[in-house]
């Protein structure tokens, strides 16, 4: 088998996702996904990624990952690592469609049959539009009409009502961001206690609601310096919060570490490192009591198996991220069946009964707050036949002819 065209995706509705396929010369096609900065990957994949591969093995994915990663790309979640991610995704879905297994079969093979599920309570514009950030709360202002779960607007004014219906669900664990709109007031130096009270109030609707019925998750998009991320720490100490996540930027590692010492709250992170070295860094120095990862930013799903792997041996364990596409949580769930390590999931419910559906042909099923991976060969997905015909639609190819 030989890799006879590279082809990718972008759609306007969704401008930062951008879906990669690696057409064989015997009719199967893989499928990736990536997020963030899709255009600058498009062109990575297309000028430097084709040229390698075309006329290649596309089962010899070691090979590939350790000759993609050259001079660039190696150290962080820039496009090279993200259009390498990408493209990996796609092999380990050519592998299995080429030997007829599930992903997660071709991993290891399972070992649960299925992985809890928290919902992070983004809403229906968080994925739409241009780049986002706390400037627009990640997606405001809500889109009330679009459907059952804009959750965003939700957590940050009914979170009680939220709380229970998150549970009717089955799903008992939640992630919520209300102190994002004071970080970027404050540039992330200082939270004053009326902005802290403010940021609280979610999280007292929760548990007077639902008392400890309900897992809940603090996003801190690394928005903060050390000591009013202290702050926030002691004043949600009472509200037993399940972990912090990012509270500090990864590239100060000491910090992080010294904030892990001083709450009792679990630190999460992660999910912005790429690469093994980086992750052993945040590891030795105990910067997180969970590790984080995106297959799409981290290395593909070669890089995210061998992270987890050594989180295992740190005694971490390992949630992987999905606030991005339905490819990536198709390969982490994939992932997380096979794992020892699997803690959790994560899911955005706005997006799974939403736009995933759109896209693909099928997702990993959820049901009583749990995942499981789809049972086909590969990913078990493919996109829709139409997508390409969209009127948004913004198609590359490159084949032997092209070069």
């Amino acid at each position: 088998m030989k890799v006879q065209r590279i082809s990718t995706l972008r759609l306007d509705e969704f401008p930062n996702v951008l879906w990669v396929q690696v057409h064989s010369d015997e009719g199967l096609i893989g499928l990736g996904e990536t997020y963030f900065g899709a255009e600058a990957v498009e062109a990575y994949l297309h000028e430097t990624v084709a040229p390698y591969i075309l006329g290649k093995d596309p089962l010899a994915i070691d090979r590939h990952v350790g000759r993609l990663y050259g001079y660039l790309g190696f150290g962080g979640t820039g496009v090279e690592t993200r259009g390498n991610s990408a493209l990996d995704i796609a092999l380990w879905d050519l592998f299995g469609q080429a030997t007829g297994r599930p992903l997660y079969q071709l991993l290891g093979g399972r070992t649960r049959e299925m992985v809890r599920v928290y919902n992070t309570c983004a809403g229906y514009g968080y994925a739409r539009g241009g780049p986002q950030s706390p400037v627009d709360n990640w997606g405001l202002p809500a889109n009330t009409s679009a459907g059952p779960y804009e959750d965003l607007d939700a957590f940050l004014n009914r979170a009680d009502e939220l709380a229970h219906s998150l549970l009717e669900e089955g799903i008992t664990g939640m992630k919520i961001w209300p102190f994002d709109p004071a970080a970027l007031r404050q540039e992330g130096k200082n939270i004053s206690p009326r902005e802290l009270d403010e940021a609280l109030e979610p999280f007292r609707k929760i548990r007077d609601a639902v008392g400890m019925d309900i897992d809940v998750m603090v996003e801190l998009h690394s928005l903060w310096n050390l000591a009013p991320a202290l702050k926030i720490a002691g004043a949600l100490k009472d509200f037993s919060p399940f972990w912090l996540e990012d509270p500090l930027k990864a590239e100060n590692l000491q910090a992080l570490a010294d904030f892990a010492t001083r709450t009792p709250v679990p630190v999460a992170g992660g999910e912005t490192l790429a690469g093994r070295a980086a992750f052993k860094d945040l590891f030795d120095k105990r910067c997180v009591a969970i590790a984080i990862l995106d297959v799409s930013w981290a290395g593909g799903l070669s890089e995210a198996k061998k992270i987890s792997t050594m989180a295992e041996t740190y005694g971490v364990p390992v949630a992987a991220h999905d606030c991005t596409g339905p490819v990536v949580l198709t390969a982490s769930t994939h992932l997380a069946v096979n794992l020892p390590n699997t803690m959790i999931q994560e899911i955005v419910r706005s997006f799974y009964y939403g736009w995933y559906g759109d896209v693909v042909t099928g997702l990993p099923a959820i049901a009583g707050g749990h995942i499981t991976p789809p049972e086909g060969p590969g990913l078990g997905i493919e996109l829709l036949p139409d997508l390409y015909q969209r009127a948004d639609a913004r198609g590359r190819s490159t084949g032997p002819e092209d070069l």
